[in-house]
């Protein structure tokens, strides 16, 4: 049985939002604020496996509360669940570090996949944790990492772990959100190749309409924080003014 954290203000809808989850075999716990979601999730570290964050929420927003408990380390899969749809409120969701986003009103089928997801993710995370935590070697962990895996990309001594959303380096590991993970996918996938601020809008976040592209910029930052020996000097993340970036494979320019 899996647990869920339902934070959401308007009764009526945490409610239907509880009892379709319950039917659904999951336990659900609601909470009507930020706050006291903060504290929750704090206290019992560990013991949700996902949750459903309303962005409108009195006191402390849902981006607000997602990037705090980025910022403690808390990686609980969090699917952010608002009316506001714009694709600068998308980016900003995620951006504060939530995991997927459903816009209000939604479909409830739509909204049980979306958890559902969520859910597999986190099995797949802990799988590959217990998997990592067989083998702590490093140079171990790269050597197993072949050329043409999908799910583990290798350069200069750093192993990325796209389905753990992990980049270890050395005996360090940095935890990914998935859209970092998702870009830097993207990036690697067209390693090489100059691609667009449009194309990673439509291609890898499916937002289709016009925004401040500008805003990716900001992933491109915190990518490079972790995977650049010299952020200010990026060897493999390179920005091609104007057009967009181009992810570079030592010696592949």
């Amino acid at each position: 049985m899996s647990r869920i954290l339902i934070v959401e203000d308007e009764a009526h809808l945490a409610e239907g939002l509880r009892f379709n989850l319950e039917a659904e075999g999951h336990s659900a716990t609601v909470l009507g604020d930020g706050e006291s979601a903060l504290t929750l999730l704090t206290r019992e570290r560990g013991q949700f496996d996902a949750v459903v964050l309303d962005v409108m929420l009195p006191g402390r927003d849902g981006f607000s509360v997602a990037a705090e408990l980025r910022r403690r380390r808390n990686y609980v899969p969090v699917l952010i669940l608002t009316a506001r749809s714009r694709p600068e409120d998308v980016l900003k969701g995620f951006e504060s570090g939530a995991d997927d986003y459903l816009a209000k009103p939604f479909e409830l089928p739509i909204l049980l996949a979306r958890i559902h997801g969520l859910l597999r993710r986190r099995e797949w995370m802990r799988t590959a944790a217990a998997g990592t935590a067989e083998s702590a070697d490093p140079a171990a962990l790269a050597a197993a990492a072949p050329a043409g895996d999908d799910e583990l990309f290798r350069v200069d001594g750093k192993v990325i772990d796209f389905r753990a959303l992990e980049l270890r380096i050395g005996e360090r590991t940095i935890h990914l959100t998935q859209m970092e993970a998702d870009l830097l996918r993207h990036l690697v996938r067209n390693a090489g190749h100059v691609v667009s601020r449009k194309s990673i809008l439509r291609d890898v976040w499916g937002l289709h309409q016009d925004t401040d592209t500008r805003a990716i910029d900001n992933f491109i930052v915190r990518l490079r924080r972790y995977l650049e020996d010299v952020p200010a000097s990026p060897r493999h993340l390179l920005t091609v003014r104007g057009v967009g970036y181009k992810f570079v494979i030592a010696g592949k320019k």
